[in-house]
Parts: structure tokens; C-alpha cells; sequence
């Protein structure tokens, strides 16, 4: 479970971000959040693991208030909840089997970490990750000899190398063609129905919101003004959330026909 209680964020220079979020995220659901850019998308997902620190409110992942972590706690809470990135965050010259090994550094000694010695049953978990998602014949050569896709599922396999409660993709697509983000939504999609892990992605593209979310979750402006499940979106609901009628460019294949 994931709460948010009355969860607000504000940014120095008063930039309102979120403004009194209220939800519930039962376990294994998978949730994608919309809205235009700005509307605090990012910002909800990234106080999951307090990567943004409230400014008022409180947001709980099971038992713990993220807020209330200390140090150690904290880095405990994010070896529970793997994120992924936009730009994948890979270290290029690395082999995809060490990028994803990072997966594992909360489970081992510092120093072993720093020299890159890293057990067999980590590896193994590594290379169980990579054949997650297709790409298990790529573990040896460089992250950056990789193609757009191929990086950003070693991104998600470095994720689920943690082995998580709750994996965060933010905008894990928005650099993809349109049918490698169809390729790696479908791979998020059977990750959280197989291994009933709590996913919540931020998502710009409607369709694919329509099309992989068992809800949706709309912001607008920091405010939360759309909770529900897939069922009952439609355009009206879209245009509530944007403050707007929809256009080619806030659907994927809108896009790949530009």
C-alpha cells in the first residue's frame, strides 16, 4: 500500500508543485499518472521514495513514513522501491551486467561494492533480471553500444534487481519510438502481473495510459482532479485533466504520425 495523506510540495520561490494529495494505491496495482508538463507528475512519484521531500503531509509505503526516515532507513526504503528514468541513468562505458548489478548495492559491503566484487547469487538475480526483459545476450557489452529500448530495459532490469515491493518508472517512455514504448510498456505491464509488483508510471501519451493502466490518476496544476479506473476515462475526462481538448500530440500514435 501506498498513502498519501494531505501530501503537498513546494519548491523554493513558492513554485506549488502539490497541493493536499490524497490516495490509496492498494499492493499490486498498476497505476499511471497524467497531466501536462508541470501538472506534478514527477514530483508525486518522486516522494515515493523521498527523493522530493514534502513540505507538508505525509506519504507512507506500507508501514514507514517516508518523511520520518533517517539515513539508514531511507536507503532500506529505496532498496524496496526501484525507480526508473526517462534517460535511463546508465553508466555508458560499464557492461550491462555491471549496470544492473548497481541494483544490488544495497546488499553488499561498501568496499566490496567500490571494487566491483559482487557474489554469484547477486549475479545471478542480475542475469535473471536481464532475461526478464529480453536482453540477457547483451550482458557483456557496454551500456552504450545499446539502442534506446535495449537501454532503458537494462534500466528496468537494474530495477528489478532489487527485488522490489514498488518499482516508479517516470516518463519511462517519452524517448522511445512509438513501438519500442509499446514494447516497454508491455514489459512494465507483465512484470507487475506476474510478480504483483505496485507499479506507478508517469505517462505524457494518452493512449498508452488507456491502453496499459489498470487506473488512472490525473493532475492538473499540482491538484489531484481525476482518480479511476481505465473504465470510466474518456475524452471529457482527459480534457478536465488538461484543461483542454485533446490534440495529435498527447496521444503515441499522433506522434508517429507527425
Amino acid at each position: 500500500m501506498i498513502e498519501f495523506d494531505n501530501a503537498s510540495v513546494t519548491y523554493p520561490g513558492g513554485v506549488r508543485a502539490l497541493a493536499s494529495v490524497d490516495l490509496r494505491i492498494p499492493k499490486g496495482e498498476f497505476v499511471v499518472v497524467v497531466g501536462l508538463s508541470g501538472a506534478g507528475k514527477s514530483t508525486l512519484i518522486r516522494t515515493v521514495n523521498g527523493l522530493v521531500p514534502l513540505t507538508g503531509g505525509s506519504v507512507r509505503v506500507g508501514d514507514r513514513n517516508v518523511g520520518a526516515q533517517g539515513r539508514k532507513e531511507r536507503r532500506a526504503l529505496r532498496s524496496d522501491v526501484g525507480m526508473i528514468f526517462q534517460h535511463f541513468n546508465l553508466v555508458p562505458r560499464m557492461s550491462v551486467l555491471n549496470n544492473v548489478l548497481v541494483g544490488r548495492l544495497h546488499a553488499v559491503p561498501t568496499w566490496r561494492s567500490l571494487a566491483g566484487w559482487y557474489g554469484s547469487a547477486d549475479v545471478e538475480r542480475a542475469m535473471n533480471a536481464l532475461e526478464r526483459v529480453g536482453i540477457v545476450d547483451k550482458a557483456y557489452m557496454r551500456a552504450s553500444q545499446l539502442s534506446g529500448g535495449q537501454q532503458q530495459r537494462v534500466g528496468i532490469a537494474r530495477a528489478l534487481a532489487q527485488e522490489p515491493e514498488v518499482v516508479l518508472a517516470d516518463e519511462p517512455v517519452a524517448s522511445l519510438d512509438p513501438p519500442t514504448a509499446r514494447a516497454v510498456m508491455a514489459d512494465l505491464k507483465d512484470i507487475n502481473r506476474s510478480m504483483g509488483i505496485t507499479t506507478l508510471v508517469n505517462l505524457h501519451f494518452l493512449d498508452l495510459a488507456t491502453d496499459f493502466a489498470d487506473r488512472i490518476i490525473g493532475l492538473r496544476g499540482g491538484e489531484l482532479v481525476f482518480d479511476g479506473p481505465v473504465s470510466e476515462v474518456d475524452a471529457d475526462v482527459f480534457s478536465r485533466i488538461y484543461g483542454r481538448d485533446l490534440t495529435a500530440d498527447d496521444v503515441l500514435e499522433g506522434r508517429a504520425a507527425l
